[in-house]
């Protein structure tokens, strides 16, 4: 009886995603952020997944992307990770940016696990809850 329940609760747990892969999925975002304060673009496109890698063809292109379209990510006054979260099989990491005016805004990273690590599939601008009534 007690080997059943032990089996019975590993099958549980390992449905679970586990804190190891929270943590990691942390660590490539924030080796992104990290990447693009040093204006490192190629270092940055290599936590994208190959979706997005072909999307942009080269990390300059990539890096100008993100200087236009996300300047919040690229110089960031401050970043919070918040939730993670597996839904329907996806994983998904939230990120709130603090940009250099003090303006705040909110992310949702969609992360894909490769056989060479977990890399970023896309980034989504969320509206900032906050402001609702």
């Amino acid at each position: 009886m007690k080997r059943l329940g032990l089996a019975l609760l590993i099958s549980i747990l390992g449905l679970l995603p586990a804190k190891a892969d929270e943590g990691a999925v942390r660590d490539v975002i924030a080796s992104q952020i990290d990447a693009f304060s040093r204006d490192d673009f190629a270092a940055a496109f290599d936590h994208a997944s190959p979706l997005i890698q072909h999307m942009f063809r080269t990390p300059q292109r990539f890096g100008q992307m993100v200087q236009t379209g996300y300047p919040m990510v690229w110089r960031p006054a401050g970043v919070r990770f918040g939730l993670y979260e597996n839904r329907e099989g996806r994983i998904y990491q939230y990120v709130a940016f603090e940009d250099t005016a003090g303006r705040s805004y909110l992310t949702e990273y969609e992360m894909i696990e490769l056989d060479t690590g977990w890399k970023i599939n896309g980034v989504r601008m969320l509206p900032d809850a906050s402001f609702g009534a």
